[in-house]
Formats: C-alpha cells, sequence, structure tokens
C-alpha cells in the first residue's frame, strides 16, 4: 500500500514519517510542506536521512492513503480532493472529530466541509474499532482526549461513576507544535509549570462528547443525551513529549481497589497499547511509544476514582494512533509498525 503525509514539516507530519518508515506493509511515496517544498526530507530533519524523499507542495502521485497534519480549517479543505480520488484520509486535526456542526463552529469557526462530518469515524481504536476498519475518513483524536476518555471511559460505560469528571492534564512543550511562539519560548517555559485554557481550552468539547457516549452506553435510554459534566485543566510542563492526567469521579457504589483494576484490565484485554499499571506511571515510561499507561485506584476517604494516564503525545497522542488507526482500515495486524518498546531514561 502506497501512503503519503501532508505537512511533513510539523512535529506529528515527521513523527508519522519516523514510525511509517519501519511499517513493513506501506510504502510511504509523498511527503507534502508548502514552506519546505524543494528541499529532501532528509535536509529538513537530519534524523529522518534514511527516507529518500523529496518535499512536495501538493500530494502528486496516487495513494491509498493520505494522512493530514495540517492546521484546522486546512485539513477539511485537503479532504474533499483526496476522497474523490479514492484516497482514504486520517485527519489528525480537529476539523473531523466533533459530530456536531454548531458545537465546532463554536470552537473553531464556520466548518468547510459540514456534510462530511455525519461520516467521519472518531479514531480513537480501543473504543471504535469496527468502525474505522471500514472507514474512507477517520478523524485522529487529540491528545489530551486521549489521556483522559482512556482514562474515564470504562468507569462510565460500567456506570461505576457520577457523570461529573475533573481532568487535570499536563503536558510538555511539543504539544504546542513547531510555530514559534512566545508562550513555548524556552526562557518562558524552563523551570515553570503554568495551567493554560481556563476559560475553556478546545479539546474539552471533544472530551465531553466522548466521555458522555461511553457514559450512554451504561445509561441506556432512559438517559438518552445525558451528558457528562467535565472540568479540564490542562498545564505546560518543562519537558518536550507526554502528558499526564490525573482524572477524578465520585463514585456510584463501594468498590475494592483489586475489583476496579480487574473492571479495567477486562475492559482493555483486546487493546494492546492499554496498561493497565500497579504503580503511578511516568509520562517517561512511554517515551516514543504508543502505549497508555493506566493507574485506576480509589479514594476511601472521598469516595472518589482517580485514574492516572500516562501517554506520549506525539505518539499515541498523535502519529502512532494514527498509525493504529491505518493498520485497522488497510487490514494490517493493529500493533504492525508500533512495536517499538519505550526509550528510558
Amino acid at each position: 500500500m502506497r501512503v503519503g503525509i501532508v505537512n511533513v514539516t510539523g512535529y506529528v507530519g515527521a513523527e508519522l514519517a519516523r514510525l511509517l518508515a519501519r511499517h513493513s506493509g506501506v510504502e510511504l511515496v509523498s511527503v507534502t510542506g508548502r514552506s519546505a517544498a524543494g528541499q529532501s526530507l532528509s535536509a529538513v530533519f537530519p534524523h529522518l536521512a534514511a527516507i529518500e524523499l523529496p518535499i512536495t507542495a501538493e500530494i502528486d502521485v496516487l495513494v491509498d492513503l493520505a494522512f493530514l497534519a495540517l492546521p484546522h480549517h486546512a485539513s477539511a479543505q485537503a479532504t474533499r480532493p483526496l476522497l474523490e480520488t479514492g484516497t482514504r484520509v486520517i485527519d489528525t486535526s480537529a476539523d473531523f472529530r466533533l459530530h456536531d456542526q454548531a458545537t465546532y463552529e463554536q470552537w473553531y469557526g464556520p466548518h468547510p466541509e459540514p456534510d462530511l462530518l455525519a461520516e467521519a469515524v472518531y479514531g480513537l481504536p480501543e473504543i471504535y474499532a469496527p468502525q474505522i476498519s471500514t472507514a474512507r475518513l477517520v478523524a485522529n483524536p487529540g491528545c489530551y482526549p486521549t489521556s483522559a476518555i482512556l482514562a474515564l471511559a470504562p468507569a462510565l460505560a460500567l456506570g461505576l461513576i457520577e457523570p461529573e469528571v475533573i481532568v487535570d492534564a499536563k503536558s510538555g512543550v511539543s504539544g504546542a507544535g513547531r510555530t514559534l511562539s512566545l508562550s513555548s519560548h524556552y526562557s518562558e517555559v524552563n523551570e515553570s509549570v503554568r495551567a493554560y485554557g481556563l476559560e475553556g481550552h478546545r479539546h474539552l468539547p471533544e472530551i465531553v462528547q466522548e466521555l458522555s457516549l461511553a457514559y450512554g452506553r451504561f445509561a441506556g435510554a432512559h438517559q438518552a443525551g445525558s451528558g457528562v459534566k467535565v472540568t479540564f485543566v490542562p498545564h505546560l510542563v518543562p519537558m518536550t513529549r507526554g502528558i499526564l492526567s490525573t482524572c477524578y469521579a465520585p463514585l456510584t457504589r463501594d468498590l475494592s481497589v483489586k475489583e476496579l483494576r480487574r473492571m479495567y484490565t477486562e475492559f482493555y484485554q483486546a487493546a494492546p497499547f492499554v496498561r493497565v499499571v500497579d504503580e503511578p506511571p511516568q509520562t517517561k515510561q512511554t517515551w516514543g511509544s504508543n502505549y497508555c499507561y493506566l493507574y485506576p485506584l480509589i479514594d476511601p476517604r472521598a469516595g472518589r476514582l482517580v485514574v492516572i494516564s500516562a501517554i506520549d503525545n506525539l505518539v499515541k497522542g498523535a502519529a502512532g494512533q494514527a498509525i493504529q488507526d491505518m493498520n485497522l482500515m488497510l487490514g494490517y495486524p493493529e500493533t504492525t509498525g508500533l512495536e517499538a518498546l519505550p526509550i528510558f531514561p
């Protein structure tokens, strides 16, 4: 199978190229990046020296599947021409993650291709693998939502918690992308931690949407449409990669930690990249890998569930998850090209 990357010059695009280089079932035949058009991929990213490809302004060859690593709006505009040629699309922007057009436009402005929203499949393999496998358009989840949804979906789907949750999340600076910004300047970020997006982060509606769907699977028709209330506070921390989310919610019944972890393990028994661990995870333990480590526990004094989630925001939170989606879409084993273990220390 032949694949291409639209906008390889960002962090997600470059990470896609790195991971696809070791995939046994596909050939990366086209990479685009208008700011670097005419240069070789290895000249722009020396760590990708093994990939001998020119960077072009547009995909100029036929591909079976294209990864879009563009900003929102630009991604949607690039989607329809690819679909019309029979190319399947995995979009890593936010353009097709939200099912409701009005909700999208509240957070991102007018949608360039609203009629494609109903077709797009949310690309979280642990929840939507059957739908992903037959889709022609997949919306790759955001990094913060991936960590939060994987942490809380089992508890909501099994009715273990009330539909009122808090997600306290910390991310490395690469989550902000390569565009120069004072907020990600070394001197501003180093030796400092700050909360941001307190008026409402754009990943919030995505988290609410998917956690509400998980809760709906438990609540049934009599509570259909009942949304989950989410308080989401992201923080920027002085590291390059990683997201650590600590999630809280009131329990609906008494539960032992042993029973809780058994339920989480059974929920993810068919998910090759989700591990329920016995010690609180660290972001460093996921560095460079597609794994998500979950540590569910109970605060008996408060009657509250606490779940700690750790991922690499550029892999499971972006490029690795996109390749996991691609494997499902093209019929490869879900783990193909993603077998590498985390790098430590």
